[in-house]
């Protein structure tokens, strides 16, 4: 019979741990790296600084989140060039901003979203997300008669890649495109509220309202800035679908889901540019405010 020690006045039996020392250590380093990830920025890039109006909804809908924006302002528009020139400027992006520590990858440029992001999504590890599969999956929503139309850039509505996603959410859906190159310089001159506007609008979609379509879906991040042409040109009837709200609430979820989500950070945001910064920040403003008070210039 063995005899055990009474333990000492004012002492408790200390309980062992089920976890092995090497186990315990493990578990507090996979916090702290959890707890690190977290803390990580969230990386965004466009062909130019349409995707601002992405940002924007991400900044609204996370406020303490650090972002980390590239515009490739030097070789923009994607839109007019071939697939192997998009998928490379994509490619490029992404290294960019990886190199930087991000924690998830946002592509906010709907050609590359369009053209290359299975490609970046399969050689990345950290989650990313497209604004095509949200913007889709919010127009396949709202609509009622099921007639959708799709406006963006001709690289992007070329891919079909807004026709396909749409379609798989809802097969008996009838969708109308339309390439609209004039939009975007439009946009950019701030010439988004005159009768050259107005007129260039109109002209692009007149074959789209004929059509009975009850769902707008702005397939190009710069198409916010001209909604109100939009909505004079169509009537009431139709709604409108912004991509970059829907991805910012997929950005959300997919944060939450892989406990990703900063939950006590103050929120900031740094912004990258291949070309001269100055014409970025001037037009920045319009998209994004004063958030845009300078970037930094990379080469490429």
């Amino acid at each position: 019979m063995s005899l055990q020690s009474e333990p000492k006045p004012g002492t408790r039996n200390k309980v062992p741990s089920p976890w092995p020392a090497a186990s315990r250590k493990a578990r507090r380093q996979s916090v702290r790296a959890a707890t690190d990830n977290r803390c990580r920025p969230i990386g965004v890039f466009d062909s130019g600084i349409g995707g601002l109006t992405v940002l924007r909804a991400l900044i609204e809908t996370l406020p303490r989140e650090d972002f980390i924006y590239l515009g490739d302002t030097a070789r923009l528009p994607y839109g007019t060039k071939s697939n192997e020139v998009i998928l490379r400027y994509s490619r490029e992006n992404s290294e960019f901003l990886l190199a930087k520590g991000i924690k998830m990858l946002v592509v906010a440029c709907n050609t590359s979203s369009a053209v290359a992001l299975t490609e970046i999504a399969r050689q990345t590890v950290v989650p990313v997300i497209g604004v095509i599969e949200p913007g889709a999956a919010a127009a396949a929503k709202v609509s009622r008669n099921g007639k959708i139309g799709v406006i963006g850039t001709e690289a992007t509505i070329a891919s079909g890649a807004y026709t396909r996603a749409i379609q798989a959410l809802r097969p008996g859906a009838e969708i109308y495109t339309r390439a609209c190159p004039l939009l975007v310089p439009l946009v950019e001159e701030g010439w988004t509220d005159n009768e050259i506007a107005q007129r260039t609008v109109a002209f692009y979609l007149e074959s789209l309202k004929q059509s009975g379509i009850d769902t707008l879906l702005l397939g190009c991040t710069h198409y916010p800035l001209l909604r109100g042409a939009f909505e004079r040109v169509l009537g009431s009837g139709v709604r409108i679908v912004d991509s970059a709200q829907a991805t910012a609430a997929a950005v959300r979820r997919r944060l939450i889901e892989l406990r990703l989500a900063q939950s006590n950070g103050s929120g900031s945001q740094s912004f990258f540019v291949t070309e001269t910064p100055d014409r970025f920040i001037r037009v920045g403003r319009r998209f994004i405010g004063d958030r845009v008070e300078s970037a930094v210039r990379i080469d490429r």
